[in-house]
């Protein structure tokens, strides 16, 4: 019996390890699925944003949470003489900036053994605790590496490059709409740059200009664009109020609302630049068709259509130039509405630019069967139609293009996590929405509106030619559904040169106080910044002869040296020029202060060893 029992167990011993043996064997010889591409810290490679001209916009930095559990922590008193929680909290409690009660709280307050102290401390207070835990013998405190993302520039264009959250996924703007191409999913994790098309230094001046203009006006909010009409390039994006996305937990839904994008509203009297060019292209009208203006147009049931005043007889030239909305409603006749639809439709407006911006609005332009007895007239001076400021840069490089649509982008090109392969970015499709003789007509009388005396002086430029168009349009209330007798939006808009248009400025100003017409708060933004925009661009100016330069400027000493074998000289860096030394795995940098690279340690021509510190002192 002993024998029998002893050869049935000594055969289930061998199946058993027959089939250990062979699955062990299958798993050497199986290719296993590569794991996703990760820093020698063990942390996903998120790509970075940078503007055109390759200034960092969000970058990728590695933090430490200080963490606590709360078993490992001994008690006072204990046998070891360790140091007890009130030991750990005093000790931490200059490095991490809370007070000693602050750290006994964040621990005790909860029944959690594992507990958050401080969340995303940078590498050189992590240092300092790493320090303090060896050196004082502390047990239960822990440094948990996270990546996150860092602002460079604060809120400069913030609501077009979004931010993410603890998880470092985009929840916003770009970080949103390109967040797979950054964290790399289709890239084994290492994620692509992305390059945008705005320009830091024009955003910074819309930014300015804004800003000054919403205080100055008690608006409630201001849009200013900027782009390219040639290639669609969106330079400069700007939504005020605005937020800094280092911060965004202390931001609201408000000042995130990336309005140029997705923000519709009825555009008033700058519409009439498309209107009217859309009714002379489909030879409705003609340049020489005149109407009278007596300040009132009557032939459509409910509230008549009025002017300020009256203009008199007016052709297409007198309404652009008089901004006469009464002219705009008698050229509206010429035409039947389903004609009129379409050709508003080939401008882009109830559709969506494909911009590359996530949320962007299709606006508000309902198919013609669907209008009233006076939705043709109303729509021809900008009312009963809604778009947003991009729809307007797309409509508006028609007319500087000599009738060529050019959609507009804010992407300019990915780039791979190592450098090799570029993406670039291509606009939706170009084509021919007007004649060509049309959009010049319609520049001609945008330049005449620019003149002395006219509605748009005061948006003119010095040796200058430019074409402008201002309007006031009446924001509907919400609550009575009626046009706001309080409430407008006041907008102008600048193609520049005239001659051949290389730049599109628009503003619009929600709710302004007191002064409510485009033509005395916006055009005056617009003029300030075609003052500071243009010698930077490189737009002609009067006789002054063009220079020929590079785009980019070479500053000695911001160019960040290559680090090979010894310390280069980094005297006179900026901080933000130090900032690609942070990404860096095989060194650790710690920056000390602001301003600009004072004293270093080790010295220049130190030999680099893996892992060394290098300290940078600001001034």
């Amino acid at each position: 019996m002993f024998n029998k029992r002893y050869i049935v167990f000594l055969v289930f011993l061998i199946i058993i390890s027959g089939l250990l043996i062979f699955h062990y064997a299958r798993l050497m010889i199986t290719e296993e699925p590569t794991p996703p591409r990760r820093s020698s810290a063990g942390l996903p490679e998120r790509g970075s944003i940078f503007d055109r001209n390759g200034r960092f916009l969000a970058v990728q930095i590695r933090f430490n949470d200080v963490t606590a559990w709360k078993p490992d922590i001994p008690k006072p008193g204990n046998n070891q003489k360790l140091p007890d929680l009130q030991d750990i909290a005093n000790e931490l409690s200059p490095i991490l900036e809370m007070t000693p009660s602050e750290i006994l709280s964040k621990i005790e307050s909860t029944e959690s053994n594992f507990v958050f102290i401080k969340k995303r401390i940078d590498d050189s207070t992590a240092r300092r605790v790493s320090a303090i835990i060896n050196e004082k013998n502390i047990a239960g405190i822990n440094l948990q590496p996270i990546v996150g993302r860092v602002y460079p520039e604060g809120k400069l264009a913030s609501q077009v490059i979004g931010f993410t959250g603890d998880k470092n996924n985009g929840l916003e703007g770009i970080e949103y709409a390109l967040n797979d191409v950054l964290n790399g999913v289709d890239n084994d994790g290492a994620g692509s740059n992305v390059v945008l098309t705005i320009d830091t230094y024009v955003q910074h001046i819309l930014e300015e200009i804004s800003f000054r203009t919403m205080e100055e006006n008690g608006a409630e909010a201001v849009i200013f664009v900027a782009m390219d009409p040639r290639t669609g390039d969106i330079l400069g994006s700007v939504s005020m109020p605005d937020f800094d996305p280092n911060f965004f937990n202390l931001s609201d839904s408000n000042s995130r609302m990336n309005r140029p994008a997705i923000w519709a509203f009825e555009p008033g009297s700058t519409f009439k630049i498309f209107s009217l060019a859309a009714l002379l292209d489909a030879g409705a009208i003609s340049a020489n068709t005149a109407f009278n203006c007596n300040g009132s147009y009557t032939l459509i049931k409910g509230a008549p259509i009025t002017c300020l005043s009256s203009h008199g007889r007016v052709t297409p030239r007198e309404i652009i130039i008089s901004s006469c909305n009464v002219g705009a409603a008698y050229a509206s006749d010429f035409i039947n509405s389903n004609t009129f639809y379409r050709l508003l439709s080939d401008f882009g407006f109830g559709a969506r630019t494909r911009a590359g911006v996530p949320g962007e609005t299709v606006g508000y332009l309902v198919p013609s069967l669907n209008w009233s007895d006076r939705s043709r007239q109303t729509i021809a001076f900008g009312q009963e139609i809604a778009v947003s400021a991009y729809q307007i840069l797309q409509a508006a490089s028609v007319i500087a293009n000599d009738g060529i649509l050019v959609p507009p982008r804010i992407v300019l090109k990915h780039i791979s996590a190592d450098g090799l392969s570029v993406t670039d970015i291509e606009n939706g499709e170009r084509r021919r929405v007007l004649k060509e003789q049309t959009a010049r007509t319609m520049r001609s009388y945008m330049v005449d509106t620019a003149a002395s005396g006219a509605m748009g002086w005061r948006a003119s430029v010095q040796d200058l030619s430019l074409g402008v168009k201002t309007g006031t349009s009446q924001i509907i209330d919400p609550v009575t559904r009626r046009y706001s007798e309080t409430d407008f939006i006041a907008s102008c808009i600048a193609l520049l040169p005239a001659e051949n248009p290389s730049l599109i400025l628009y503003m619009a100003i929600v709710k302004p106080k007191g002064i409510i017409y485009g033509a005395r708060i916006a055009a005056p933004a617009i003029r300030e910044a075609a003052e500071a925009l243009i010698d930077y661009i490189g737009i002609p100016r009067g006789r002054n002869p063009q220079i020929s330069h590079p785009s980019a400027i070479n500053i000695t000493t911001g160019r960040l040296p290559a680090i090979e074998t010894i310390v280069p000289d980094f005297t006179g860096l900026s901080k933000r020029a130090l900032l690609p030394l942070l990404l860096r795995e095989d060194i650790n940098v710690e920056i000390l202060g602001d301003g600009w690279v004072r004293r270093q340690s080790p010295p220049f021509g130190a030999p680099i060893e893996n892992g060394m510190t290098i300290i940078l002192a600001l001034e």
